[in-house]
């Protein structure tokens, strides 16, 4: 087999890959909203926010619904974000209206308001995570923030949150403000496990090590865990000097480094951060030589002066 045809396979199965987390996203997200929110009269944000409001006052299939709010801003999507959004948002959103319609006549999971936050919360969010990660879309929203964004500077973030009080005020006043509250809790946990699922493990944190051993340690975090480490002098106003290491590393590695720090120097002092943005590459040991990688989510070649000799 010749190498374009290998590659021209590659690509189709990443292709059918994306394609086919698209649908389980959105048959995820589904399910939550039908089988969690909808029989407790618990509203998502956004076009399925409003859809969920219609329904409920006029009956109209809620899969139709959603179908048909997300059109107008599929188009403007389309517009600003290019036939690669519209293609995979298109297909996102055709399959979650399909699964909404596969699950209404499925019996309900709970009626109980408390677990539907909960469970319905995390299930949208793993949902709606997995369609953004790979590129798709569930609600049109989204796509008018990021014109409001590029037309006016206003962070897409907020314009969605505004859009989405607004709806549950709206919601606040049809069905009761106990029900407005639920979906503000409801909300609040989808972004959460959206987050997560947007970031991973490997979710950057930053550890700051003060030791009398800095270059012991430092030696292990590259031998057993293939990080390097930006060494520092400091000193302690009653302790004197100290070597202050600091290093990145992602969330499944906290565990190893604390470990490995308490066998070294157990009078170590060690404080780790949230790392909200990390630019550049980090040497990674991989086989005994040392591996200049971007860290994920960044680009290749992007470094800073820290970034060239620690990550």
């Amino acid at each position: 087999m010749s190498q374009m045809n290998k590659k021209k396979i590659k690509t189709a199965l990443k292709y059918l890959w994306e394609y086919f987390v698209l649908a389980l996203g959105a048959a995820i997200a589904a399910f939550a909203i039908e089988e969690f929110l909808v029989p407790c009269t618990i509203l998502d944000g956004g076009i399925v926010g409003v859809s969920i409001m219609i329904n409920n006052l006029t009956k109209i299939r809620l899969s139709l619904l959603t179908l048909v709010l997300n059109i107008p801003f599929l188009i403007v999507g389309m517009k600003v974000l290019g036939k690669k959004f519209l293609l995979k948002a298109g297909f996102s959103m055709a399959a979650f209206s399909l699964f909404l319609e596969l699950f209404a006549p499925m019996q309900d999971a709970t009626d109980e308001y408390l677990l539907a936050v909960c469970f319905g919360g995390m299930l949208l969010g793993i949902g709606v995570g997995l369609v953004i990660y790979f590129g798709g879309c569930l609600d049109g929203t989204e796509t008018v923030a990021i014109l409001i964004n590029r037309k006016f500077n206003f962070p897409v973030g907020r314009s969605v949150l505004i859009f989405n009080i607004v709806i549950y005020m709206t919601a606040g006043f049809l069905f009761g403000f106990d029900r407005a509250m639920y979906s503000l809790l409801t909300y609040y946990i989808t972004s959460k496990v959206l987050d997560f699922i947007d970031n991973g493990m490997d979710q950057a944190k930053a550890a700051m090590i003060i030791t009398d051993n800095g270059p012991l340690i430092s030696d292990l975090i590259f031998r057993q865990m293939g990080r390097t480490v930006t060494i520092l002098e400091g000193s302690g106003l009653i302790s004197g000097k100290k070597d202050v290491l600091y290093c990145v590393l992602n969330r499944l590695e906290v565990y190893e480094l604390k470990k490995l720090i308490n066998e070294a120097d157990a009078s170590a002092f060690i404080a780790i951060n949230e790392v909200s943005e990390i630019i550049g590459n980090y040497i990674k040991k991989k086989g005994g030589e040392e591996d200049r990688t971007p860290w994920p989510g960044t680009e290749a070649g992007a470094e800073d002066g820290a970034g060239k000799e620690m990550q």
